[in-house]
């Protein structure tokens, strides 16, 4: 029994992209270094007695993370697909859940509460809805019997009304942006594409009509003068005040009157203690993992799985460009983390359950890729 369990990871290990493992490895790790330097001053403003209460929780869920990432990593191809199809049918019913009875935070019911933790649902639903999406498309072009896009459309637009009922436009937006990739990848006819991006115009249109929260955001964007900025300012001066080498580890001052400066103002934090310098390089961790990753997808003979890398490595690439462009004030703000380093339970595991399932679609198998 161990001799056979050892053969079965070493066969993981030779078949494994090392490349994405260890900048994935390196994006948790990176998450943990700016934990230690944000949860002294995030605890002071939450009223915590431990300096280091969101740096444990962080380890915790890093740990857990990295135990999901290695086992999802481990699958089959079919395997991945069940576990896709039943995390995306338990996201969909508990956002439901969420909208009658979650847990509200500024106005916006997105979490479930119980035992001390939160449960954010629209987490999961990103990475299930990808690889379920990208199913269908593969098998509608492999002329199977079933209307895989209309299904996959039908999926797509429950998902986003889901979400703008609790209201999340944020999530909204990245969901319907790596959507439009996925489709785009599947080479469908411009008719589709048309009614995509026509969904897509109706949606923000009676988003900037009907929800103020998302009126008021983007006039405060186009019009600083016109509200309350103090977010992104503060942000911007923290990274102002650390030049190229920062400021050092721990000296970080502005980040004490930054808010959610563990969360999704994390970048500000690393740009105040280390710089221009490590803010470049946490920038380069995803582009080398989108890079990666769709330099694989090229090389896959499976569509699945190409449209699925594919898909993936852009919901990580967008929002961490997402949540940088809040940072600098490129964007209007959202709540979005930083994939893998910002602190957040659901967050930190339904991105290992993402990076597992690219990671097992990359695996070299018999077959699977296409000869130089």
């Amino acid at each position: 029994m161990v001799a056979i369990e050892a053969r079965q990871v070493g066969d993981w290990w030779r078949s494994i992209d090392r490349t994405l493992l260890f900048v994935v490895l390196a994006l948790i790790s990176v998450g943990l270094i700016l934990s230690l330097a944000a949860s002294p001053a995030a605890t002071v403003r939450e009223n915590i007695s431990d300096p280091f209460h969101f740096l444990y929780r962080h380890s915790f869920f890093a740990a857990l993370s990295l135990g999901v990432l290695l086992f999802v990593s481990s699958l089959s191809s079919r395997n991945i697909r069940r576990l896709a199809a039943l995390t995306l049918v338990g996201s969909l019913a508990l956002i439901g859940v969420t909208i009658v009875i979650g847990h509200e935070v500024g106005g916006a019911s997105r979490w479930l509460r119980f035992a001390g933790f939160s449960l954010q649902p629209s987490e999961f639903l990103k990475p299930s809805l990808i690889v379920i999406c990208a199913w269908l498309f593969a098998e509608a072009r492999n002329g199977a019997p079933i209307p895989g896009r209309v299904i996959a459309f039908g999926l797509y637009l429950t998902s986003v009304v889901l979400l703008m009922q609790q209201p999340d436009f944020g999530q909204s937006i990245l969901i319907t942006l790596v959507f439009g990739g996925v489709f785009f990848v599947a080479g469908l006819n411009f008719r589709w594409m048309l009614g995509l991006a026509t969904t897509a115009t109706a949606g923000i249109v009676s988003a900037w009509l009907f929800l103020p929260y998302v009126a008021t955001r983007v006039e405060r964007f186009l019009n600083p003068d016109a509200g309350e900025t103090y977010q992104t300012d503060t942000a911007i001066a923290a990274i102002s005040r650390g030049g190229v080498m920062g400021v050092g580890p721990g000296e970080g001052t502005i980040k004490r009157l930054l808010p959610d400066s563990h969360t999704d103002f994390i970048f500000a934090v690393a740009a105040e203690e280390f710089g221009l310098i490590a803010s470049l390089a946490i920038i380069g961790l995803f582009a080398i993992l989108v890079a990666r990753a769709w330099m694989n997808a090229l090389k896959l003979t499976d569509h699945f799985a190409q449209l699925a890398v594919s898909g993936l490595a852009l919901q990580f690439g967008l929002q961490a460009v997402i949540n940088i462009g809040v940072n600098l004030d490129l964007i209007p703000p959202k709540g979005m983390t930083l994939p893998f380093i910002s602190y957040g339970g659901s967050s930190m595991l339904a991105l290992a359950l993402g990076a597992g399932l690219m990671l097992a679609l990359t695996r070299r198998r018999p077959g699977a890729y296409l000869r130089s």
